[in-house]
């Protein structure tokens, strides 16, 4: 398969500011007033909250000024203060928690709708893409962007956009009561956090994207050695394995140390620079204090509103590292949805419709890539209700057919038809719907025999699912089962035998009932007494259906109407089983060297029986 290059080359593209501005109609959905009135509704707790705290500073202010006069109405008047105080610090979290159950909702809804839309999007793309992609970076990076949208959210709404509304607040306090220089002081040092943690910042967002690419790596290379078990203890390659896992995690901890390190150096970076308007601000303070000009609740006054600027100042980092970070993730789940879809449904085009389910070919030209051509101008038909096969040495382009059949691709020249309707012209779904496929190799669901062999129809009945299950000859054996159709089968149906797994793919596309039928060397991988109970089943599932067997061993497909001949993408011969014989062509050669494979291995068979007698 060629390398996937759909995705865009440009990554900042997709982990800027664009990747906000994509999200945000999920965030404000048009077709969801609901939803609008509850952002509404955050946004006025968000303002009501800031308001309260702003008014905080003010209340200590005077309590501070009244304990200084030590008078009875100035007690009375410093308790009524303090509990203001007291009070307006509960408003504030009251307003709080109800923004946060206001936009709850919000923010779930919109995670979960993007979500959907990145898993549709997924099943959508082509084959060569999930071919040439690995299932552990692909579920990371859609987990790590579904993940970061409901704390990006948060941050956005609730902490950059709050900070900025008391920052312009402070500025006009400030100036109100001690002047312009407290004012660009404030200004100076806000900036200067601002530019040092943006900068310092942006270059360890760098070390968290390399991060989570060794994270992905580690990842993949556990679940593919997982997946790969048996082999892995065919080979003995346990510590091999453990080896390539610890080298990507080592890798991954290297990265980690760096990225913690420059988190130290952010953190004291911004203590100097907070810590000194701090003490100069508090020492301009204690200066118009000693001229008269100042009160000792100034010196408090100050320190309050500073406290209160600093406490969302200096998660001002993390915030900027966590949006910084969910914007990177958010763009690579983006350029997932991104991934050119190489087969598309033409517009406006038909649904199939099957009166007469012929197959033909005509002149069908295609490769996987430019370079290698596998199928050169094949020609061929398959009439309705016939048995066609189709063989040839490995490399032919036999299970190619296969898959363009399915319209996984579609063909550089040359048309295919079902029916006389070219499938590139109608819509893929209903294409689909009409071809059932028992494959080589039977990969179930990690769920049960039921759900699996229901799997080829919605909403079939249990009543359904037996009858397929009875027409497929596995239904005695799940009723010896102490779980019946609710045993678990395992990951890809590992708990299965290979025989078992055949009879529930071939009960599964009974259930489908399709007209046409595809065997993708149905019973290669099967043993010569399981093979031969399953031809039967298939040659059951064959009857009054349109029948397309790609196969390998001659001998299963000796009966069929037609068989076709392919070497090198080209079709080379073409007749019954009698008829290739007598052309004593290739076909006729691939029979004599499986006949004497065949004798081989029972000439070995017997010898390992005397063996073992004696």
């Amino acid at each position: 398969m060629p390398p996937d290059t759909s995705l865009p080359s440009d990554r900042r593209e997709t982990d800027g500011w664009a990747t906000l501005r994509r999200f945000l109609p999920y965030l404000w959905p048009a077709d969801k007033p609901q939803l609008k009135r509850r952002i509404v509704i955050a946004i006025i707790c968000v303002l009501a909250a800031k308001a309260v705290v702003l008014a905080l500073p003010y209340a200590y202010k005077g309590a501070v000024d009244a304990m200084a006069e030590r008078t009875g109405e100035a007690v009375g008047i410093a308790l009524a203060l303090v509990l203001a105080y007291g009070l307006g610090r509960f408003g504030g979290v009251l307003f709080d928690n109800l923004r946060n159950v206001s936009f709850e909702r919000v923010g779930q809804e919109a995670t979960a709708n993007l979500a959907q839309e990145v898993f549709h999007r997924l099943h959508r793309l082509s084959l060569r893409f999930h071919l040439s992609r690995r299932t552990g970076e692909v579920t990371k990076t859609i987990e790590r962007g579904t993940k970061s949208i409901d704390s990006m959210l948060y941050f956005l709404l609730f902490n950059i956009a709050p900070t900025f509304i008391e920052l312009i607040a402070v500025g006009v306090i400030f100036y109100l009561n001690f002047g312009w220089e407290l004012v660009a002081a404030t200004a100076f040092t806000v900036v200067a956090y601002i530019a040092v943690t943006r900068w310092i910042t942006e270059w360890r967002t760098k070390l968290r994207r390399e991060m989570n690419e060794l994270d992905g790596r580690a990842l993949d290379r556990a679940v593919d050695s997982l997946l790969n078990y048996e082999t892995v203890k065919y080979f003995g390659a346990e510590r091999r394995e453990e080896e390539r896992y610890a080298g990507a995690a080592r890798a991954y901890a290297r990265a980690a140390i760096k990225s913690e390190n420059s988190l130290a150096l952010l953190n004291v970076v911004q203590a100097v620079i907070t810590n000194t308007l701090m003490a100069g601000a508090m020492a301009f303070t204690v200066w118009g204090w000693s001229r008269g000009n100042l009160t000792v609740g100034d010196l408090v006054f100050v320190n309050t509103y500073l406290m209160q600027l600093f406490r969302p100042l200096d998660m001002l980092g993390w915030v900027y590292r966590s949006i910084r970070q969910g914007l990177i993730d958010m763009g690579e789940m983006f350029r997932l949805m991104d991934s050119d879809i190489e087969v598309e449904d033409a517009p406006g085009a038909p649904a199939l419709v099957v009166r007469q389910p012929t197959i033909a070919f005509e002149n069908v030209v295609f490769g996987y890539d430019e370079e290698r051509t596998v199928l050169h101008g094949l020609s061929f038909e398959v009439p309705a209700g016939h048995r066609v096969a189709i063989v040839g040495p490995s490399g032919a382009g036999k299970s190619t057919i296969a898959r363009l059949l399915f319209r996984f691709y579609d063909p550089q020249s040359g048309r295919i038809l079902i029916d006389g309707q070219d499938i590139a012209q109608v819509t893929q779904d209903s294409l689909r719907s009409h071809i059932g496929i028992v494959p080589q190799d039977s990969v179930l669901f990690n769920d049960t025999l039921r759900y699996n062999i229901a799997y080829g129809r919605e909403q079939s009945s249990d009543a359904q699912v037996e009858a397929a299950a009875r027409d497929a000859a596995i239904l005695p054996f799940i009723e010896h089962l102490p779980l019946g159709f609710e045993t678990p089968v395992g990951e890809r149906g590992l708990k299965l035998s290979g025989g078992e797994k055949q009879r529930v793919a071939i009960a599964r596309t009974l259930l489908k009932d399709p007209p046409i039928v595809i065997l993708d060397e149905a019973t290669s991988a099967l043993d010569t007494r399981t093979e031969r109970d399953i031809l039967k089943t298939l040659r059951r599932v064959s009857e009054d259906r349109t029948t397309l067997s790609i196969a390998h061993r001659l001998s299963t497909i000796a009966d069929a109407d037609r068989i076709l001949v392919l070497e090198q993408g080209r079709l080379v011969e073409s007749g019954t089983h009698g008829q290739l014989l007598s052309q004593d062509g290739l076909y006729a050669a691939m029979w004599m060297q499986q006949l004497a494979d065949d004798d081989l291995n029972e000439d070995d068979e017997t010898g390992d029986r005397q063996q073992a007698a004696e």
